[in-house]
């Protein structure tokens, strides 16, 4: 199993940028895939954007395409969430997450999470 470690959160401005960062360690597969999950209050936890450990392929959720990018440094075992043209309904707890596979990532069958950073998006 995976241990996640979040870090980057903060506040921020509606049009603003934040990047978070998600370092992973332990026996790290090739077919891996590291993703961003995110909780606002109130609102169940849902699927952010996802990049396979290889990093050559990503998907991303409708809300943030266009906005958010993915990538991962193998060398530093990181995976980044770039999220730029922030909006307030950006404000969430923001949670790394690693599954087997881009299809278990994406279908919620998580074996990691992190412990979640906050970012919050200000008017």
């Amino acid at each position: 199993q995976l241990q996640l470690v979040e870090s980057g959160g903060g506040l921020v401005q509606a049009g603003g940028s934040l990047r978070l960062s998600c370092t992973v360690s332990g026996s790290i597969k090739s077919s891996d895939a590291v993703g961003w999950f995110r909780q606002a209050p109130g609102n169940e936890r849902e699927f952010v954007a996802t990049v396979n450990w290889r990093g050559d392929i990503t998907y991303y959720a409708d809300s943030v395409k266009g906005r958010f990018t993915i990538s991962r440094d193998n060398a530093k075992n990181t995976v980044y969430l770039q999220m730029n043209s922030l909006k307030l309904e950006d404000t969430a707890v923001y949670y790394c997450a690693a599954a087997y596979n881009l299809y278990e990532i994406t279908k919620g069958r998580i074996n990691s999470w992190g412990q979640g950073t906050q970012a919050t998006v200000s008017s």
